[in-house]
């Protein structure tokens, strides 16, 4: 429990306002655009929600089963987790946080945002 306590801890008005936990979709664009190396995108959505829609650069794993599967992950990358409004990333965000995970950041945009980048004049932009 002290590993979450410190990570909650971390995020005082300085760190909240601060906008360095998260990552916008003009952000997600400009990675992807770029090549995404160093960064790992987590999509903590359930798995019937990925029959909906699938974003074929993330890594699927549902929140509910993040504790068990954070080997999956690596330390030695930027981790942004999404999901289908904000407050899922969020729990993903402060978990990863307190199991190690130095560079995570997650999405502050919705799905529906997200998407919007996806169309064909903002992906012809990336």
């Amino acid at each position: 429990m002290k590993v979450l306590d410190d990570a909650v801890a971390e995020m005082d008005f300085d760190f909240l306002s601060s906008g360095k936990h998260t990552m916008s979709v003009e952000g997600m664009c400009k990675v992807l655009g770029n090549g995404q190396e160093n960064v790992v995108f987590l999509d903590v959505r359930t798995d019937k929600e990925m029959n909906y829609l699938v974003l074929p650069f993330a890594k699927h794993i549902p929140l509910h089963e993040l504790p068990a599967r954070m080997n999956e992950l690596p330390k030695d990358k930027m981790v942004v987790a999404y999901c289908s409004s904000v407050f899922r990333s969020a729990v993903a965000y402060t978990l990863l946080r307190a199991h190690g995970f130095d560079q995570v950041k997650g999405m502050a945009a919705s799905m529906e945002d997200i998407i919007k980048a996806f169309k064909p004049g903002p992906l012809g932009k990336m």
